[in-house]
């Protein structure tokens, strides 16, 4: 038979595969049923993410109690994608703002410090001796 502390872990483990599950189930569907990409972005950006770090805790706490090991690779994991998950969401609302833009409508490299484009502001010197320019 188990001992209460065992099973308080294990319903602890449980209880985080359950949620991890749900917020998983919820971050697919609702990247497969909202309807504008803006809507679709916050799916698999928070609920994914959560269910993700879900089963990361899980497994943790798993490892910790039951193997009697700490292992910091799902620590470095869940860090990694809490860092990565909003930047990722960053640029990709970014490419939704701007998908109508041409490289005519953007603006001038250093002329607006909220859009980064790919031009690169010439020089005096790349002027006078590129003979594109005339």
């Amino acid at each position: 038979m188990m001992g209460g502390a065992e099973m308080v872990y294990d319903y602890l483990v449980a209880g985080f595969l359950i949620m991890a599950g749900i917020f998983g189930f919820v971050g697919s569907f609702g990247l497969l049923k909202l309807n504008d990409p803006m809507s679709r972005l916050h799916a698999p950006t928070k609920a994914t993410t959560l269910g993700v770090g879900g089963v990361l805790l899980a497994s943790m706490l798993h490892g910790a109690v039951v193997e009697g090991n700490l292992s910091l690779h799902e620590l470095m994991i869940t860090l990694f994608l809490f860092l990565t998950a909003p930047v990722t969401a960053l640029f990709i609302a970014k490419v939704h703002i701007h998908r109508h833009e041409t490289k005519a409508s953007l603006p001038k490299a250093g002329a607006d410090g909220i859009w980064a484009t790919h031009d690169v502001p010439e020089t005096k010197n790349e002027s006078e001796t590129d003979p594109a320019q005339g």
